[in-house]
């Protein structure tokens, strides 16, 4: 069996296409600009990388883009008041700081001071509760685009048995929430489960989200099943450096029938679907119906 790729660049590409449309619509019958508002502290080369990513494509796709760097030794004070004039500006709808943030400030505390309709990460815990009670919320970007892929791949969900391999915050347990909530079996599985290839044998879908480079082998799929792999590692390998994921492809593509590469799979919806969740943020501020398909 070769597995069916599923390319998470030409879909991207398609929910960035369909997000721009609608922004167009809501500028032209509404009068309204959906903005997106990034803060960068320190400078944290691949940090800078995405945050320049993020600003381009949102230009890109008619929203307005606030972007904020500061310095390395910026006070939480400081960053706190920023982040509460952003909460209170209404041409900001959805708001972002990126991470990692520099050791002297408290991830969760700066996180939780954002207004939870403007948190377009996903990260509050007023979020993490709703999503976890079934109830309307912001989702976190890179779940909810392999949810979207997923959707795509297979119409409904419902029924299949899902593994999750990966347990974090950002996207393990909200992987496995969205995945519920399309009516599927799942079991997350970690670093302690026991007998974790046979687990995995067990997935229609397996979604590896373990942080460990090329992991997950042909031994652990199931004839048949769509893998969806989270995976970003940069690795050495013939004396160059090699980006690859937490699944080994090749043996997994062999066994699979359908399967994300690295790179080109999941890391692109990642952007696509934060701008999503900004235009999502915007509709509901203004009590307007939300776009279609570009939300769980």
């Amino acid at each position: 069996m070769t597995a069916a790729i599923i390319d998470g660049k030409a879909f991207a590409a398609k929910v960035r296409g369909e997000v721009a449309a609608h922004v167009a619509r809501l500028k032209e019958e509404h009068g309204i600009q959906p903005g997106l508002a990034v803060v960068l502290v320190g400078e944290d080369p691949a940090s800078q990388v995405y945050v320049s990513s993020k600003g381009k494509q949102t230009v890109e796709a008619g929203m307005a883009s606030f972007e904020h760097k500061l310095e390395a030794d910026t006070s939480e004070a400081d960053l706190l008041a920023l982040i509460d004039r952003l909460n209170k500006d209404p041409k900001v709808h959805g708001i972002l700081v990126q991470l990692p943030l520099p050791g002297h400030l408290n991830s969760e505390l700066v996180i939780n001071s954002i207004d939870p309709a403007k948190d377009v990460d996903g990260f509050h815990i007023s979020n993490v509760g709703l999503l976890g009670t079934g109830q309307k919320s912001m989702v976190p970007c890179t779940p909810l685009g392999c949810l979207m892929m997923l959707r795509d791949h297979h119409g409904k969900l419902a029924g299949m048995n899902a593994v999750v391999v990966g347990r974090s915050n950002i996207v393990g347990k909200p992987m496995a929430q969205l995945l519920l909530g399309d009516s599927c079996t799942v079991t997350i599985a970690h670093s302690r489960t026991k007998d974790l290839a046979a687990v995995c044998r067990g997935a229609d879908i397996l979604v590896a989200a373990v942080g460990r480079p090329e992991m997950i082998t042909g031994e652990y799929v199931k004839p048949g099943a769509t893998v969806i792999d989270v995976g970003i590692n940069r690795i050495e390998r013939g004396g160059k450096t090699k980006l690859v994921g937490d699944v080994e492809f090749a043996s997994a593509a062999a066994v699979a029938g359908a399967i994300t590469p690295v790179p080109g799979g999941v890391g692109p919806m990642t952007i696509a679907c934060l701008l999503a969740n900004t235009l999502t943020a915007c509709c509901r501020a203004n009590g307007l119906p939300e776009p279609s398909g570009l939300t769980a």
